[in-house]
């Protein structure tokens, strides 16, 4: 079946874990993880939304139960049922948000007994249990959309606002990521220094603004190889790379594996088989 759980502890977690599948950590503590070279801070409860092919990292202050679920997009694709869980874009797949959540014990206890519950059906591997173990991955990720959401709704009404030109450089780049790829494009329609965004945006994203805009081209990539039948070389030009060569050595760089490897391992989506 392409869907398993892994049981490791914090100390004996691998410097870096990475694959070709969907992966939900699950793990209680404190200390710091990263992901894709990104520094974050934890305690408590954790819950931890990664993509195919993105780095874990992981260092904690005491030794602790970690618990991890991978499928594969083949098993349980999340653009096919974006609808049902609303975790694309919010779980999976946002360069500006902080993959990880902090939960509940309450959740945290209930999102393990799910992990148990797949763990049983995998062992048991009746007619049914593919259709019963989708329905257990369906509800992890729908509760951890509305943990996430409860969070950026609390952020709101308590006026945490954004720093304007954070935003302002967010938006811009949404728009203009494909063609634009020097900072100084983006620090001249904001009418300020390249040090004054580069600031703002690392305050707000933790992230400098090079690293989002590398970051957005990543994920655009992942995206059109994913969910579409594009050559390589037709995706590099709609990214603004001239030269087919050199986009896929960029993309190996950050990503550790060629295009047309990542197309192989993840797989085409069936939203892209639909749309045929």
């Amino acid at each position: 079946m392409q869907v398993t759980i892994e049981s490791y502890e914090t100390f004996g977690f691998p410097s870096a874990l990475t694959t070709e599948n969907y992966s939900v950590v699950l793990w209680k503590g404190s200390g710091v993880f990263s992901v894709d070279d990104i520094n974050y801070s934890y305690k408590g409860c954790n819950i931890l939304f990664l993509s195919p092919y993105q780095k874990l990292k992981l260092a904690s202050e005491s030794n602790e139960k970690v618990a991890v679920l991978l499928f594969h997009s083949d098993y349980y694709c999340i653009e096919y049922h974006k609808e049902e869980v609303a975790c694309n874009g919010l779980l999976f797949n946002n360069i500006y948000l902080n993959p990880g959540i902090e939960l509940s014990e309450e959740n945290y206890a209930y999102i393990l007994e799910l992990f148990n519950h797949i763990k049983k059906e995998n062992t048991e591997n009746h007619q049914f249990s593919k259709s019963i173990i989708k329905t257990y991955i369906q509800l992890i990720l729908a509760i951890g959309s509305k943990q996430k959401n409860n969070i950026r709704d609390e952020s709101a009404s308590a006026d945490q606002l954004p720093n304007k030109n954070a935003a302002a450089f967010q938006k811009l780049l949404e728009i203009h990521f494909k063609e634009e790829k020097e900072l100084s494009f983006y620090s001249d329609k904001l009418s300020i220094t390249n040090n004054t965004l580069s600031k703002a945006v690392k305050k707000e994203f933790s992230k400098t603004p090079s690293q989002l805009m590398n970051e957005r081209i990543i994920l655009e990539s992942k995206k059109l190889l994913h969910l579409t039948y594009r050559s390589v070389k037709e995706i590099a030009s709609e990214l603004g790379f001239t030269d087919e060569f050199y986009f896929s050595r960029y993309f190996k760089k950050s990503v550790g594996c060629s295009p047309k490897n990542y197309r192989e391992k993840v797989g085409i989506s069936i939203v892209a088989k639909m749309s045929m």
